[in-house]
């Protein structure tokens, strides 16, 4: 097994926990977390023992997303773009990052052979929702808390949000970034339980152990029967338009929107940029900031 520093492997009950474990940063997923995440798949799928797999978060957070404590300043023209570097190069540069970062780790746990099941509790924000949301079961504690806040910064939603929860609900708060409570998860189609945040992990093995009963040839073909079809639908052709589109969206910075954000950044750090960035939002519609002080 590897050593992995900012994941915790624990095989365990027919199948594996891979928790994700940097909980001061509130779980921010770094590259290096996204490689380590990687290789403890890889790790799962070769271990025959293991029938399923559960990533979770420590620290009563499953994530908050990107870590953007060092967030490049390239925006579109005229607002940030260093004078040597072309609005095409950098376009160019985010979308490449993108189909690597999160097209091609979304397909490869989408076409996984064992099922992934998303066990989630606290904070679940931008990228850390699109992998709770591509596992293949999510469920879900009575604390958790979904969103995309990082729209409000200018940058991009997932398709994810509207394969699952459908073109009207997923607009509601993508078009906002505004939180979405475990409740209300459940209502538009987000996960498949909620459950005290207590019972949380004891359910998803629960799950694993009844999975574990059926012959995984069975299990491999019949989730493939589930991806795979979707993908005929359309869903890695609209994947394929969300890493190009999520380029143009990160380019969509604009002055009167971002310059505040930067310069709160400057003066207070990542803290004071988030309270600029989320202070207008508030109260939000569901979740523990609902209501106002």
């Amino acid at each position: 097994m590897a050593d992995y520093k900012t994941i915790i492997y624990q095989k365990q009950r027919k199948g594996v926990l891979i928790t994700l474990n940097r909980p001061d940063a509130l779980n921010a997923m770094n590259q290096e977390m996204m490689s380590e995440l990687d290789a403890a798949l890889a790790e799962a799928e070769k271990d025959a023992e293991i029938r399923g797999v559960i990533i979770t978060g420590a620290g009563g957070a499953f994530s908050v997303g990107e870590d953007i404590s060092g967030d490049d300043g390239e925006t579109a023209w005229p607002y940030g773009i260093p004078k040597d570097t072309s609005l095409n190069a950098t376009y160019n540069k985010f979308r490449d990052a993108d189909r690597k970062d999160i097209l091609g780790r979304q397909l490869y746990r989408w076409q996984y052979p064992k099922p992934i099941v998303g066990a989630v509790s606290g904070w679940c924000f931008g990228a850390a929702s699109w992998l709770a949301l591509t596992c293949h079961v999510t469920i879900a504690g009575d604390d958790a808390v979904f969103g995309q806040p990082q729209v409000r910064h200018g940058a991009n939603t997932d398709f994810i949000w509207i394969a699952l929860a459908g073109f009207k609900n997923a607009l509601r708060y993508s078009l906002t970034g505004d939180h979405v409570d475990a409740n209300e998860a459940l209502r538009i189609g987000l996960v498949n339980q909620v459950v005290p945040k207590g019972e949380l992990l004891e359910t998803c093995f629960k799950f694993v152990e009844r999975i574990a009963l059926v012959p995984p040839e069975t299990v491999k073909i019949n989730l493939h029967i589930s991806t795979m079809g979707l993908e005929m639908m359309g869903l890695r052709k609209a994947w394929t338009l969300n890493s190009e589109l999520a380029s143009m969206a990160r380019l969509t910075k604009r002055e009167e929107f971002n310059k505040r954000l930067d310069d709160a950044k400057a003066k207070g750090g990542l803290a004071a940029f988030l309270d600029a960035r989320d202070g207008p939002f508030q109260p939000e519609p569901f979740g523990p900031k609902a209501k106002k002080k």
